[in-house]
């Protein structure tokens, strides 16, 4: 039995919309797993009754507080005990659920994998990653998307590794093109870090290198399967995707791809290299968005791949 734990209370439109995607979820999943809610009991049976869901239906601990947006998330992770996200990870920290996500504070979350679960151990910076649609009609795996904005070249080549394990077992990619987003396709184009995290991925047997990735080459799937970057960079792509899908959405353009641009589809954003599987939803998640979350969460689990990267950087150096 997999059990996926779920922030009620976190995000814009909390905890209606988080209650109708688990509620959507559970039944996706099926009777092998089991969705937990955590948050104010007495909201959350009355949307299920609302939603006409059993209780049954999902599992419910009952929490009292609730880490807003406008919370300083390290502090209120500590102080706010019986918070959602607080009881969320020491339940995912004791094993008592397997995975746990939310689209509430960023930064709380952010502090419970450092605090609660911790980074695996050989790790130097846990990142946070994106898939992103490719014309083609696959994905590619951006990251970081905004964890690390600054990020020596030993940091990215782990992101590599981390990336390239990613794509193995949850994307089900068999040989995972990793590449290193650039200003040239070139060796010896980008700044030093650049070139130093090039020299270091070219003779690296722990995954694939395809080199340089320009920009332009982000959406077509052509040159890798895994793009790195720092969290500066990735996070930009992240919201000018965003952004551009808004725009075309706003003028009406009906397309294939354009509809694959929508984030509400991929469900949240993946922290990798911590003890755990976390994941962390869009602020303004709907209910599609919820479900997606919660899907995305099971998948990480089903494929072990917290454990993978910890048995991969066992005693690493790097």
């Amino acid at each position: 039995m997999i059990r996926i734990g779920v922030d009620a209370m976190g995000g814009d439109h909390a905890p209606q919309v988080v209650v109708r995607g688990a509620v959507e979820a559970a039944a996706e999943l099926g009777p092998e797993r089991r969705v937990v809610l955590f948050g104010d009991r007495d909201a959350i049976v009355r949307l299920l009754r609302e939603e006409g869901a059993e209780e049954s239906a999902l599992e419910i601990v009952h929490t009292t507080e609730v880490i807003g947006f406008d919370d300083n998330p390290a502090v209120a992770f500590v102080k706010k005990a019986d918070s959602s996200i607080t009881v969320g990870f020491n339940h995912l920290k004791d094993g008592r659920i397997d995975g746990f996500a939310s689209a509430g504070n960023t930064g709380a979350m952010m502090a419970g994998s450092m605090l609660a679960i911790k980074p695996v151990e050989g790790v130097i910076r846990p990142v946070i990653s994106t898939v992103i649609p490719t014309t083609d009609g696959g994905r590619t795996l951006l990251l970081d998307v905004g964890l690390n904005v600054d990020c020596k070249p030993e940091v990215l080549y782990q992101y590599g590794i981390i990336g390239n394990l990613f794509a193995r077992h949850v994307m089900k990619v068999a040989e995972p093109r990793v590449g290193l987003l650039n200003i040239g396709e070139e060796s010896e184009k980008g700044n030093h870090a650049a070139k130093t995290v090039y020299e270091l991925m070219a003779s690296s047997d722990e995954f694939r290198f395809a080199g340089n990735v320009e920009a332009q080459s982000l959406f077509t799937g052509d040159v890798a399967d895994v793009i790195v970057c720092d969290g500066f960079v990735g996070n930009v792509v992240l919201k000018q995707t965003e952004g551009f899908y808004h725009i075309l959405k706003g003028r009406a353009v009906a397309d294939t791809f354009v509809d694959s641009l929508n984030y509400e589809l991929y469900g949240g954003t993946p922290v990798l290299g911590v003890n755990a599987t976390v994941v962390i939803g869009h602020g303004r998640s709907s209910a599609q968005a919820i479900k997606n979350m919660i899907l995305q969460t099971e998948r990480m689990v089903q494929s072990s791949i917290n454990t993978r990267i910890a048995e991969a950087f066992a005693g690493c150096n790097k």
